[in-house]
């Protein structure tokens, strides 16, 4: 039911954090994945590890913010292995702030990152996914869509704008494309350490204490623990699932 041997996965923001662990429980379960990122070398080094697993993994430069980039990585991913299956769109960014301190550009970046790279990202895999009648998303989108911050070092009003946004973006899609046999549902992920975190709330013990305090497990996400939910909403044990988000922060927003 959690198969996922020969199906073609597509990952964005996947040189690192929780996209490459995401690649790497793909690759675990039998997929072929087409990494899509920036940062060419990182790609590189993690298409080579996961060739080890016997499964096919091509690296591919793309800027989910520049529409020409993503054209061009999607037909770079079809004219290599002919089809696509599965889009996890997650690639995104956490800016301090809130709406009297932050800048435009960086209300701007958030947005396009977070929001306008998972429309454009859509625009160009829905098509190929329709033409087969078959087709998986998984939006990251992140706990902070549905609770905020009241402290200062941890207020990002962009991140909670778009972050909602993708749910919102999340919900229209799957009643669009249902029809077609495609399934669109969310991950909401709480705090995990990344390159988006680690520098920022890992680095405040007094953060992490008091957020062990709160969250009914005790402590933050560990590495992988995002990868369950994804695998299930990429998989056909979800084939009746669409429109949903599940979110994953050891309960933390529930109290």
């Amino acid at each position: 039911m959690f198969e996922l041997t020969g199906k073609i996965a597509v990952v964005t923001g996947a040189s690192s954090g929780l996209g490459a662990d995401a690649a790497r429980a793909y690759a675990e379960a039998g997929a072929n994945v087409a990494l899509l990122a920036r940062r060419q070398d990182k790609l590189e080094a993690l298409a080579e590890e996961l060739r080890g697993k016997g499964i096919d993994a091509l690296p591919v430069g793309c800027d989910v913010t520049d529409e020409a980039s993503i054209e061009k990585a999607v037909q770079t991913v079809i004219e290599h292995f002919g089809r696509i299956d599965i889009l996890l769109n997650n690639a995104g960014v956490a800016v301090r702030g809130g709406v009297d301190t932050l800048s435009q550009e960086d209300w701007d970046r958030s947005m396009n990152i977070n929001v306008k790279g998972i429309y454009m990202m859509c625009k160009y895999v829905i098509p190929h996914m329709k033409a087969r009648n078959y087709g998986k998303i998984v939006n990251i989108s992140s706990v902070n869509a549905l609770i905020g911050d009241k402290n200062d070092m941890f207020i990002r009003h962009a991140y909670n704008t778009s972050k909602a946004a993708v749910l919102g973006l999340t919900l229209g899609m799957a009643c669009s494309y249902g029809q077609f046999n495609i399934t669109v549902n969310a991950v909401c992920p709480g705090l995990f350490e990344s390159e988006m975190t680690q520098n920022t709330l890992f680095k405040s013990e007094a953060f992490l204490q008091g957020y062990s305090a709160q969250c009914p497990m005790s402590r933050p996400g560990r590495r992988g623990e995002v990868s369950g939910p994804i695998l299930f909403f990429s998989s056909d044990a979800s084939s009746y699932v669409t429109g949903q988000h599940v979110v994953v922060d050891g309960g933390t927003s529930l109290v």
